[in-house]
Protein backbone atom coordinates (compact mmCIF):
# COMPACT_ATOMS: atom_id res chain seq x y z
CA UNK A 1 0.00 0.00 0.00
CA UNK A 2 3.28 2.41 0.35
CA UNK A 3 6.34 3.38 -1.89
CA UNK A 4 6.46 4.02 -5.41
CA UNK A 5 5.48 0.25 -6.03
CA UNK A 6 2.47 0.38 -5.62
CA UNK A 7 -0.41 -1.70 -7.32
CA UNK A 8 -3.20 0.54 -5.20
CA UNK A 9 -4.53 3.36 -6.65
CA UNK A 10 -5.92 6.08 -3.99
CA UNK A 11 -9.57 4.74 -4.20
CA UNK A 12 -8.18 1.28 -3.46
CA UNK A 13 -6.23 3.12 -0.41
CA UNK A 14 -9.26 4.48 0.52
CA UNK A 15 -11.43 1.37 1.10
CA UNK A 16 -8.80 -0.49 3.13
CA UNK A 17 -8.38 2.23 5.19
CA UNK A 18 -11.99 2.84 6.09
CA UNK A 19 -12.06 -1.50 6.40
CA UNK A 20 -9.12 -1.09 8.87
CA UNK A 21 -11.34 1.66 10.35
CA UNK A 22 -14.24 -0.38 11.17
CA UNK A 23 -12.40 -3.08 12.14
CA UNK A 24 -11.10 -1.31 14.82
CA UNK A 25 -8.50 0.54 14.32
CA UNK A 26 -10.34 3.80 14.85
CA UNK A 27 -6.81 6.38 14.36
CA UNK A 28 -6.77 5.60 11.18
CA UNK A 29 -9.32 7.94 10.18
CA UNK A 30 -7.19 10.99 9.95
CA UNK A 31 -5.46 9.69 7.04
CA UNK A 32 -9.27 9.77 5.07
CA UNK A 33 -8.97 13.51 6.84
CA UNK A 34 -5.38 14.29 5.56
CA UNK A 35 -6.78 12.76 2.27
CA UNK A 36 -9.61 15.10 1.59
CA UNK A 37 -9.99 17.61 3.60
CA UNK A 38 -8.76 19.96 1.30
CA UNK A 39 -11.40 18.90 -1.29
CA UNK A 40 -14.47 18.82 1.71
CA UNK A 41 -13.12 22.34 2.74
CA UNK A 42 -13.05 24.21 -0.99
CA UNK A 43 -16.32 22.75 -1.38
CA UNK A 44 -17.18 24.46 2.05
CA UNK A 45 -16.01 27.92 0.87
CA UNK A 46 -17.83 27.31 -2.39
CA UNK A 47 -21.34 27.57 -0.22
CA UNK A 48 -20.67 29.61 2.41
CA UNK A 49 -18.29 32.02 1.10
CA UNK A 50 -16.08 32.01 4.62
CA UNK A 51 -13.11 30.48 5.56
CA UNK A 52 -14.51 29.93 9.52
CA UNK A 53 -18.30 28.60 7.92
CA UNK A 54 -15.89 26.53 6.04
CA UNK A 55 -13.89 25.29 8.70
CA UNK A 56 -17.18 24.21 10.64
CA UNK A 57 -18.41 22.78 7.37
CA UNK A 58 -15.52 20.62 6.88
CA UNK A 59 -15.47 19.71 10.48
CA UNK A 60 -19.24 18.77 10.46
CA UNK A 61 -18.61 16.58 6.91
CA UNK A 62 -16.07 14.66 8.57
CA UNK A 63 -17.68 14.01 11.76
CA UNK A 64 -21.51 12.99 9.79
CA UNK A 65 -18.84 10.75 7.78
CA UNK A 66 -17.23 8.90 10.60
CA UNK A 67 -20.18 8.22 12.23
CA UNK A 68 -22.02 6.71 8.74
CA UNK A 69 -18.48 5.13 7.73
CA UNK A 70 -19.92 1.44 8.14
CA UNK A 71 -22.74 2.23 5.08
CA UNK A 72 -19.84 2.55 3.03
CA UNK A 73 -20.34 0.18 0.86
CA UNK A 74 -17.58 0.70 -1.67
CA UNK A 75 -19.94 0.28 -4.56
CA UNK A 76 -18.45 4.63 -5.11
CA UNK A 77 -14.98 5.84 -4.57
CA UNK A 78 -14.75 7.00 -1.00
CA UNK A 79 -14.32 10.66 -2.10
CA UNK A 80 -17.56 10.30 -4.52
CA UNK A 81 -19.42 9.22 -0.91
CA UNK A 82 -17.73 11.89 0.81
CA UNK A 83 -18.58 14.01 -1.49
CA UNK A 84 -22.59 13.23 -1.30
CA UNK A 85 -22.42 13.66 2.39
CA UNK A 86 -20.47 17.21 1.91
CA UNK A 87 -23.04 17.89 -0.89
CA UNK A 88 -25.98 17.21 1.08
CA UNK A 89 -24.43 18.89 4.36
CA UNK A 90 -24.43 22.33 2.39
CA UNK A 91 -27.23 22.07 1.08
CA UNK A 92 -28.96 21.79 4.23
CA UNK A 93 -27.31 24.63 5.47
CA UNK A 94 -28.18 27.01 3.10
CA UNK A 95 -31.17 26.26 2.49
CA UNK A 96 -31.48 28.84 5.45
CA UNK A 97 -28.83 31.21 2.78
CA UNK A 98 -30.57 30.76 -0.21
CA UNK A 99 -26.97 31.21 -1.90
CA UNK A 100 -24.36 29.24 -3.31
CA UNK A 101 -20.67 30.19 -5.03
CA UNK A 102 -18.93 28.65 -7.36
CA UNK A 103 -15.39 27.05 -6.50
CA UNK A 104 -13.91 28.99 -9.31
CA UNK A 105 -14.58 32.39 -7.41
CA UNK A 106 -11.86 31.19 -5.09
CA UNK A 107 -9.36 30.43 -7.82
CA UNK A 108 -5.98 32.07 -7.23
CA UNK A 109 -3.96 33.34 -10.05
CA UNK A 110 -0.24 33.53 -10.15
CA UNK A 111 1.39 36.71 -9.89
CA UNK A 112 4.65 35.97 -12.43
CA UNK A 113 2.98 38.02 -15.40
CA UNK A 114 3.75 41.58 -16.30
CA UNK A 115 1.29 44.13 -14.69
CA UNK A 116 -0.64 44.73 -18.06
CA UNK A 117 -1.23 40.87 -18.46
CA UNK A 118 -2.15 40.96 -14.35
CA UNK A 119 -4.73 43.63 -15.03
CA UNK A 120 -6.33 41.58 -18.40
CA UNK A 121 -6.14 38.32 -16.05
CA UNK A 122 -7.96 40.20 -13.30
CA UNK A 123 -10.96 41.38 -15.54
CA UNK A 124 -10.63 38.22 -17.42
CA UNK A 125 -11.49 36.56 -14.10
CA UNK A 126 -14.20 38.96 -13.30
CA UNK A 127 -16.10 38.71 -16.10
CA UNK A 128 -15.99 35.05 -15.80
CA UNK A 129 -17.37 35.49 -12.08
CA UNK A 130 -19.63 37.37 -12.53
CA UNK A 131 -21.12 35.62 -15.64
CA UNK A 132 -20.91 32.61 -13.16
CA UNK A 133 -22.55 34.08 -10.28
CA UNK A 134 -25.50 34.31 -13.13
CA UNK A 135 -26.15 30.90 -13.79
CA UNK A 136 -28.96 29.13 -12.05
CA UNK A 137 -27.44 27.14 -8.46
CA UNK A 138 -28.44 23.41 -10.30
CA UNK A 139 -25.93 24.94 -13.11
CA UNK A 140 -23.16 25.61 -10.95
CA UNK A 141 -22.65 22.71 -8.71
CA UNK A 142 -22.79 20.69 -11.95
CA UNK A 143 -20.24 22.96 -12.98
CA UNK A 144 -18.21 22.80 -10.64
CA UNK A 145 -18.02 18.98 -9.93
CA UNK A 146 -17.25 18.61 -13.40
CA UNK A 147 -14.74 21.19 -13.78
CA UNK A 148 -13.42 21.75 -10.61
CA UNK A 149 -13.98 18.68 -8.56
CA UNK A 150 -12.98 16.87 -12.03
CA UNK A 151 -16.01 13.98 -10.74
CA UNK A 152 -18.06 12.26 -13.89
CA UNK A 153 -21.33 12.62 -14.72
CA UNK A 154 -22.26 9.54 -12.98
CA UNK A 155 -20.32 10.50 -9.70
CA UNK A 156 -22.29 13.94 -9.85
CA UNK A 157 -25.25 11.93 -9.87
CA UNK A 158 -24.68 10.50 -6.99
CA UNK A 159 -23.49 13.13 -5.25
CA UNK A 160 -26.72 15.37 -6.53
CA UNK A 161 -29.09 13.18 -6.84
CA UNK A 162 -29.64 14.88 -10.81
CA UNK A 163 -29.99 12.07 -13.41
CA UNK A 164 -27.14 11.62 -15.83
CA UNK A 165 -29.30 13.88 -18.78
CA UNK A 166 -29.90 16.37 -16.59
CA UNK A 167 -26.76 16.93 -15.74
CA UNK A 168 -24.82 16.63 -19.05
CA UNK A 169 -27.86 19.12 -20.02
CA UNK A 170 -26.91 21.38 -17.01
CA UNK A 171 -23.24 21.54 -18.44
CA UNK A 172 -24.48 22.19 -21.56
CA UNK A 173 -26.74 24.82 -21.17
CA UNK A 174 -23.74 26.55 -18.45
CA UNK A 175 -21.43 26.35 -21.11
CA UNK A 176 -23.84 28.02 -23.76
CA UNK A 177 -24.70 31.00 -21.49
CA UNK A 178 -21.31 31.55 -20.22
CA UNK A 179 -20.30 31.58 -23.84
CA UNK A 180 -23.03 33.73 -24.95
CA UNK A 181 -22.30 36.20 -21.87
CA UNK A 182 -18.56 36.12 -22.76
CA UNK A 183 -18.28 36.49 -26.42
CA UNK A 184 -18.11 39.89 -26.12
CA UNK A 185 -14.70 40.26 -24.41
CA UNK A 186 -12.55 38.10 -26.84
Amino acid sequence: MTGKDSTFTGSDEDRLIVNRIIAGQKELFRLLVERHERAVYGMGLSFFRNMEDAADFTQEVFLKSYRSLSRFEGRSRFSTWLYKIAYNTAVNGIRRQKEYRSLAEEENLKDEDTPERKLLRSAAREAVLEALADLPARYRICVDLFFFYDRSYQEIELITGYPVNTIKSHVFRAKKLLREKLEGLT
